[in-house]
């Protein structure tokens, strides 16, 4: 059964644990490319490395690039109730709850596809 990750560090711990956190890079990437926002993270980036540069592109494209932002969380299927539960007083705090929403879908995503 799947069970929603509380924060970004046990989202990757996880995947690491179940050897999916190769898929969950490569789901990233196949995302971002969709939504013609080029990314392209190594498959040897490590974790940590991986939650700082999501969310600078992130924290990016919400000051730079809303309406392509915007179509990334249409296209990853962000849940837009969670999205408008968030505070947005403060971007780069929003950029990190978002990075974390996003990498909680695309999870979900590779989970579901291995298991089912």
């Amino acid at each position: 059964m799947f069970v929603a990750p509380v924060n970004t560090e046990s989202l990757l711990a996880q995947a690491q644990a179940e050897t999916l956190y190769l898929n969950l890079i490569e789901q990233i990437n196949k995302d971002f490319n969709l939504a013609n926002e080029g990314i392209d993270f190594p498959l040897s980036i490590s974790p940590n490395e991986l939650k700082i540069q999501l969310h600078e592109k992130i924290y990016r494209m919400i000051q730079y690039k809303f309406a392509e932002y915007l179509n990334l969380l249409y296209i990853i299927d962000v849940p837009e109730n969670e999205i408008k539960k968030l505070d947005g007083s403060d971007l780069v705090i929003l950029a990190e709850q978002v990075s974390f929403l996003i990498l909680k879908r695309e999870w979900q995503k590779v989970w579901f596809r291995k298991n089912y």
